[in-house]
């Protein structure tokens, strides 16, 4: 099913980066958000692949928390690891959002 593996391949990325992260500069704050949206985004499309519920919400909630951090970042320092983020989130952001007002308004 896409949406679910959208939201691994996600998880992976958003995972994968905070480990990256602190694992180059230490950084526990870069290791902490990367982790907790990484299984944000693994439980939403755990529970999509399972059909059970509020698994596009939780991926939606996922992309919001994440934009919430690295847009403005990104738009302070453009730098191109927050900028990056910033996209990943808005892919999020425009895939699940779309997901979730498709169910909504059906």
């Amino acid at each position: 099913d896409e949406p679910s593996t959208q939201a691994f391949l996600l998880a992976c990325l958003t995972a994968g980066g905070g480990i990256t992260g602190y694992a180059r500069t230490g950084s526990v704050p870069s290791i902490a958000a990367g982790v907790t949206v990484g299984a944000l985004y693994a439980l939403g499309g755990l529970r999509q692949r399972n059909r059970q519920p509020y698994g596009v919400e939780l991926a939606l909630l996922a992309s919001v928390v994440l934009a919430g951090s690295s847009v403005p970042r990104a738009i302070k320092t453009m730098k191109p690891l927050p900028i990056g983020l910033s996209v990943v989130a808005a892919f999020g952001l425009y895939r699940f959002g779309t997901l979730w007002n498709s169910r909504v308004l059906s």
